[in-house]
C-alpha cells in the first residue's frame, strides 16, 4: 500500500515531468540526483545519454546524496518542486 509520502513524490514528479518552465542545470542535477536517490537508494547505475561529461555530473549529484534514505530524498523531491515548480 502506498503511503501519504509515496503519493505526493507521484504527484510532485508529474508536476516535473511536465513542467515547461526552463530551469539552470544545476536545478536540473538537484532533480534528478533526488529523483534516483529516492527510487534506487544507493543502487547507482549508469545515467542514460550519450554525453560522458553530463553522464559524469549526474551520478556525481546522485552520489552525494548517498547519505540520505528513500523516504528523505522524496521529501526533498516534493520540496524542491513545490520551490522551483509550484505557481
Amino acid at each position: 500500500m502506498k503511503t501519504v509520502l509515496d503519493l505526493q513524490f507521484e504527484e510532485a514528479y508529474k508536476v516535473a515531468s511536465s513542467t515547461k518552465i526552463k530551469l539552470p542545470p544545476d536545478i536540473m542535477l538537484q532533480f534528478y540526483a533526488y529523483y534516483k536517490q529516492a527510487t534506487k537508494g544507493n543502487n547507482y547505475e549508469e545515467p542514460s545519454g550519450d554525453v560522458e561529461l553530463r553522464n559524469a555530473f549526474k551520478l556525481n549529484a546522485w552520489f552525494q546524496l548517498n547519505h540520505l534514505t528513500e523516504k528523505e530524498a522524496k521529501q526533498k523531491y516534493i520540496e524542491l518542486v513545490n520551490k522551483y515548480l509550484k505557481l
